[in-house]
């Protein structure tokens, strides 16, 4: 009893008194924060800004002075690990992969190995204007330079005339030619004997090695009519006659069985017995060296049908990719430097020029690119790609390692090349009808870089209006709209997505649904009154493209892409690809001529579009929500999970405030993460 009432007595004292001060000022009361181990700690610290668990010295060197301190961290901190680490987290954080976003149809690779046998040349879809067919190159073995003297693949069916190997003004000429078996033409060896061995079949005769051997044939010779339709194939590097006719069993050629016939007596051409209206393919002439003019306008050639239609090679220096490497065989086509058609002064600087005949690649090759090899990869492609995607990596490791405030990765003017973006960037000829872009700086202010050096990265400051990562190619190329590079920018730095309100649209027959300006159609409005204005910050940089559209080149308003507009020339010799050239609506028409990023736009969103993305980060850096993004990314990324709502109210407060009073240093707010008890904590 006594014991009971020593108990009692002090509660009922306690109970009259009510709370004391501390509890009622503490609010409520969380569960005891258990720290983590020292050694688990560690291994945790590790791991996360190192990648890597401890090594036991470093183990014992916790053990020793019982604590991981302040300066351990950051030494952690100022190590490559932890910025090779942390360019990972920006490469997912920025998604900078271009490899799905750059159309590259190979049409200006070089395949071949450039040597006696395999003159490098282009043979994807260019081939087909240049020579008849896709994945035709030319010949390896005639000289173009000395096709007159060299042998000749056909003496039997070339005119006995001094060949030409150039046209009037330098254009190569074909030296020789096969028919096509592709989709014309069945050819079937002349120089087969029967084998010893009747069970075994036919075997090549050595003798038989010209058309006319062909002829004198003991057994099935070559009918002297068809001597036209004999093709000198090569076989491997041997020369072997073979008799070419439409083929028999192809709808469009079978049809073709009216031999037509020279004074000599001699097959000239396979013509259809009973062609109509509809019939595409009524004649297929023998193949000769002669290219026919494209729509009559003298110096444009085209392939004549069913044959290849090839020219010789050149030997040139090594080109831009493998300079210093020994000279390599290349078509004469390719070979050529011209910057115009010399017969129709067309360009050979824009895509056009790998199906102009007189265009080739330039001077080193630089319009072309290489090709993967039996034990080589493709390396011109890939290493521009590969570039472009480290670059936005670079410009957030400098500010890190700066120790710089941390949105300068979105606003700094400071970048990186190596080689491959150094030519890239200096010489618009390179990724000529790949990229669409614009040279970030002067070419003369630009580091200088052989393309081959591609680990080497150089420092330089580009111009004015650029901002960040948010005006790189990759970014530009990865999200290839406005609306794109908008959606991704809140997502990334203020996380924050766009989703559709569940306010019910109005009719469908209401005029609202038929507003062009998303930004004030109904069921639209909710979202794009904030992606168009924001999206209006890259209305200077071209979509699908990282192409700059300079103000002196691109003015706001062109009169000529007005004048073919309203003419119906919308397409207007390929000039006015960014500027609004139909009208769907009032506004549209009064706009014709405009550039298309002025196109629904008010006062405050054209000042978006002068001011560029610097003007929108320095805008949102007065409300706080980068920060605040900066901080649940970070807690995201070394804790492994978003932050709870009572995390949120404990901590990103406090974080973003502490974040932005430590002028926005990103180590500065990892250090804080890892020294907390959220971070320490065992759940």
């Amino acid at each position: 009893m006594p014991f009971a009432r020593s108990v009692l007595v002090p509660l009922a004292a306690i109970l009259l008194l009510g709370p004391t001060p501390v509890l009622a000022e503490d609010g409520p009361v969380c569960a005891p924060v258990t720290k983590l181990p020292l050694e688990r700690y560690l291994r945790q610290l590790s791991l996360d800004l190192l990648g890597r668990p401890p090594t036991v010295e470093e183990y014992a060197a916790v053990r020793t002075k019982g604590e991981v301190s302040v300066e351990d961290v950051r030494s952690m901190m100022n190590s490559e690990e932890f910025y090779t680490r942390m360019r990972g987290y920006h490469r997912a954080l920025l998604w900078s992969n271009i490899n799905g976003s750059v159309n590259n149809n190979t049409n200006s690779r070089l395949y071949g190995k450039g040597d006696a046998t395999e003159a490098l040349s282009m043979r994807g879809n260019s081939s087909v204007s240049l020579r008849g067919a896709n994945g035709i190159g030319c010949d390896s073995y005639i000289p173009q330079d000395s096709c007159a003297t060299a042998p000749r693949q056909d003496p039997h069916a070339e005119p006995t005339t001094t060949k030409a190997c150039y046209d009037a003004r330098g254009v190569p000429l074909p030296v020789s030619w096969d028919y096509d078996t592709t989709s014309y033409y069945q050819c079937s060896r002349l120089d087969l004997v029967p084998n010893a061995d009747p069970t075994k079949e036919p075997v090549p005769d050595p003798a038989i090695n010209s058309c006319e051997a062909a002829t004198k044939k003991a057994k099935d010779p070559l009918n002297p009519k068809y001597m036209y339709f004999c093709d000198m194939r090569r076989v491997g590097t041997a020369l072997v006659p073979h008799l070419c006719k439409p083929h028999p069993d192809k709808t469009s050629t079978s049809a073709l069985t009216v031999e037509a016939t020279d004074s000599s007596g001699k097959v000239v051409s396979f013509k259809h017995a009973n062609p109509s209206d509809t019939t595409t393919l009524t004649q297929l002439d023998r193949c000769t060296l002669t290219m026919n003019p494209r729509n009559g306008v003298e110096g444009t050639y085209v392939p004549q049908r069913g044959c290849f239609q090839r020219e010789g090679y050149v030997t040139r220096p090594a080109p831009f990719w493998n300079l210093g490497g020994p000279e390599v065989r290349i078509c004469a086509i390719e070979a050529q430097e011209r910057s115009v058609n010399p017969w129709t002064l067309e360009s050979c600087t824009t895509a056009r020029f790998n199906g102009d005949r007189s265009c080739g690649c330039g001077e080193k090759m630089r319009r072309c690119e290489d090709s993967a090899t039996a034990t080589t990869a493709a390396v011109t492609h890939s290493s521009r790609v590969s570039a472009i995607n480290t670059e936005p990596e670079l410009i957030a490791d400098a500010v890190l390692r700066n120790d710089e405030p941390y949105f300068n990765i979105l606003t700094t003017r400071r970048s990186f090349v190596n080689g491959p973006l150094s030519e890239l960037y200096r010489d618009p000829q390179q990724g000529v009808g790949v990229f669409s872009l614009s040279s970030p700086a002067p070419a003369e202010s630009m580091p200088m870089l052989p393309f081959a050096d591609a680990n080497t990265w150089r420092e330089y400051v580009r111009g004015p209006q650029h901002s960040g990562v948010l005006t790189t190619p990759a970014w530009l190329y990865r999200f290839p709209t406005q609306r794109a590079r908008v959606n991704h920018f809140y997502s990334a730095f203020l996380c924050k997505a766009f989703v559709p309100s569940n306010n019910r649209p109005p009719a469908a027959e209401d005029a609202c649904n038929r507003d062009n300006n998303l930004a004030t159609r109904c069921a639209c409005k909710d979202c794009h009154a904030t992606i168009e204005p924001t999206g209006a910050h890259w209305g200077r940089f071209a979509e699908r493209a990282a192409l700059y559209l300079e103000p002196s080149r691109f003015p706001r308003f062109d009169p000529k892409c007005y004048d073919c507009a309203l003419a119906g020339n919308t397409s207007c010799g390929g000039e006015c690809s960014q500027y609004v050239m139909q009208a769907y609506d009032e506004e549209g028409a009064r706009s014709l001529g405009t550039l298309t990023s002025f196109l629904y736009r008010n006062a405050a969103e054209e000042q978006n579009i002068e001011g560029g993305p610097q003007l929108l980060v320095q805008r949102l850096l007065q409300g706080g929500d980068l920060e605040r993004c900066a901080v649940r990314r970070i807690w995201e990324e070394f804790l492994g999970r978003p932050m709870s709502s009572q995390e949120q109210a404990l901590y990103l407060e406090r974080f973003s405030a502490d974040f932005a009073a430590d002028n926005h240093r990103l180590k500065g707010l990892i250090e804080r993460l890892m020294l907390s008890d959220a971070y320490r904590r065992i759940d």
